[in-house]
């Protein structure tokens, strides 16, 4: 099996010390919907920023800029989402509440809390063994952006009421157009081979992304290449410039998919003879390992994969100190455990 291969770089179990194992996932982010990352309501323009076209040019454009956390928040939803449908989520110890993300109250023993890390005011703290970066459109802003005119309409079919008033729900918003493509390098750090069949799913099968996801926002992943190493590999930046003078001209919105797998495919290539790599999954073999984490996360052994991912856990496992140690014995659905609670970092 390919996750056998990538063995010299993952833990056999979790452990409290690093020690300098790396797991890199090409990630390329793919918009299939009208989509916004910038923070809902706020009236603020899209997320850009001026960078180097690409490798050996001076050009300077303006890219789109998918942060770290509009990509980890939604897929650390989605994975606790599934801990909480299999009764994997603890209770905290500060007022006894199910572990849940932004509360200032991580439950700090479950799945999501070892994995993508917590910060509890005034209590512990563990950090994050999913290193993100922002991912960058390959095309420039002025490309894939346009604007769209919002009205509301009264039930009269018009813009004015019974008495005659106008509306004025009246509105111009920017937006990434469908078919625009992110690149992003997502490093993963002395992970075991479970905790990383977590995170790949996590990626895989989320698909909402940024402000007003409930209608617009979606996105499908795919992951290019899968590295193991000693150290971290170049960014997403210089991936996506790399790739950028790989992709040779004319280059205009919509960007054929195809045509962006295998400009980034023969980038990432050369990566295996960079300083510190030990292993490059070949696509055959990164084919058998998403069909193993499909697998795993399937409806016939979603349970059995996530409750023994949990049980790896139990030797580390530290009921936080508290005021009062009655507020610890909540369960949850009568489980009889103490429920983890989830915090974005």
């Amino acid at each position: 099996m390919s996750i056998q291969k990538l063995s010299p770089v993952l833990a056999t179990t979790y452990e409290n010390f690093p020690k300098g194992r790396f797991i890199t996932l090409i990630v390329l982010r793919t918009t299939h919907s009208e989509t916004i990352f910038r923070t809902e309501g706020s009236g603020e323009s899209m997320c850009n920023e001026f960078v180097q076209g690409g490798v050996n040019n001076d050009n300077i454009i303006q890219r789109l800029v998918m942060t770290k956390r509009k990509q980890v928040a939604p897929e650390r939803r989605y994975g606790r989402e599934h801990l909480r449908a299999h009764e994997l989520l603890y209770t905290n110890a500060k007022d006894g509440s199910i572990c849940s993300l932004n509360t200032n109250a991580p439950c700090e023993m479950c799945v999501d809390c070892f994995l993508y890390g917590f910060a509890a005011g005034g209590g512990g703290a563990q950090k994050s063994r999913i290193w993100t970066e922002d991912a960058f459109s390959i095309l420039s802003a002025t490309d894939v952006v346009g604007d769209r005119t919002i009205n509301a309409i009264y039930e009269n079919g018009t813009m004015r009421d019974e008495k005659g008033n106008a509306s004025t729900a009246l509105n111009t918003s920017e937006y990434i157009k469908p078919g625009v493509h992110f690149l992003d390098v997502v490093t993963l750090k002395d992970v075991t081979a479970d905790e990383l069949r977590y995170v790949i799913g996590n990626i895989l099968f989320t698909s909402r992304y940024g402000a007003v996801s409930s209608r617009v926002g979606r996105m499908e992943n795919q992951i290019l290449g899968i590295f193991g190493s000693i150290t971290e590999l170049p960014s997403s930046l210089e991936l996506v410039q790399a790739t950028y003078s790989a992709l040779g001209e004319p280059l205009e919105h919509p960007l054929n998919i195809n045509r962006v797998i295998t400009a980034t495919k023969q980038v990432i290539t050369n990566w295996k003879n960079r300083r510190g790599v030990s292993v490059q999954l070949s696509d055959e073999e990164l084919a058998n390992l998403i069909t193993d984490v499909e697998t795993h996360w399937s409806e016939a052994e979603r349970d059995t994969f996530l409750k023994r991912l949990s049980q790896s856990y139990e030797h580390f496992r530290q009921v936080p100190s508290e005021k009062n140690p009655q507020q610890n014995k909540g369960k949850s659905k009568g489980k009889g455990k103490n429920t983890p609670v989830e915090v974005e970092n």
